[in-house]
C-alpha cells in the first residue's frame, strides 16, 4: 500500500483521542512485509497492545469495519452479502487472504461465539473453501483464526486466514 493509506489511518489516530494507540497498532497492518521474524515480533506486540477489555468487546468500528465500509481500500478476492475476503496486506505465504463476517453481531472472537453465530461461522469455513479453489491452492492450505492475546489476535473482529501456496510447517509457532 501507499505511504498515502498510512497517512490517513495516522491522521485518523491522532484525531480520535482515546483511539490512539489502537489505531497506531492497526497502521503496523499497513506497512509493506517485513521478514517472517519481525513480522511475528511486531504482529504479537499488536495483539498483546490491542487486548485491553474495551477493544476486545466493543462494539466500536474496527479496521475491518473500514474495510467493509469502503473507507480503506483492500485487494478484494471475494464478496457476498454476509462476507468479504481481501488479501493480507504482511503475507505470511504467497497466499494469505483474510476472510471475515460483514456484521460482527458481537463476534469480536472465537472466545465469543455464541449459538446464534454457529451460520455465519460455517459459512467463512465454507467461503474459505471456495477460496482456495479460486485461488488454486490443490495441493492444500491452512485455516488459521488468532483468539484472545495470547493468540495473537490484533484486531477484534473474527477473521479467518487462508494461508497457502507454500509447504506449511508444524508446530505453527
Amino acid at each position: 500500500m501507499s505511504s498515502a493509506n498510512n497517512s490517513l489511518v495516522l491522521k485518523e489516530a491522532t484525531t480520535s483521542g482515546s483511539g490512539l494507540l489502537r489505531l497506531s497498532v492497526v497502521s503496523s497492518h499497513l506497512s509493506p512485509p517485513y521478514p517472517l521474524t519481525t513480522t511475528m515480533a511486531s504482529e504479537k506486540e499488536a495483539a498483546l497492545a490491542a487486548s485491553t477489555p474495551s477493544d476486545s468487546d466493543s462494539d466500536s468500528p474496527t479496521i475491518f469495519d473500514k474495510i467493509i465500509n469502503k473507507e480503506i481500500p483492500s485487494k478484494v478476492v471475494y464478496e457476498d452479502d454476509q462476507v468479504l475476503a481481501f488479501r493480507d496486506i504482511a503475507p505470511q505465504a504467497p497466499t494469505h487472504i483474510l476472510i471475515i463476517p460483514k456484521k460482527r453481531d458481537g463476534l469480536t472472537g472465537l472466545s465469543k461465539a455464541e449459538e446464534r453465530h454457529c451460520e455465519i461461522l460455517g459459512r467463512l469455513l465454507y467461503t474459505a473453501k471456495l477460496i482456495a479453489k479460486q485461488e488454486g491452492l490443490e495441493e492444500g492450505f491452512r485455516i488459521v483464526i488468532n483468539d484472545g492475546p495470547n493468540g495473537c489476535q490484533s484486531v477484534y473482529h473474527i477473521h479467518v486466514h487462508l494461508i497457502g501456496g507454500r509447504q506449511m510447517n508444524w508446530p505453527p509457532g
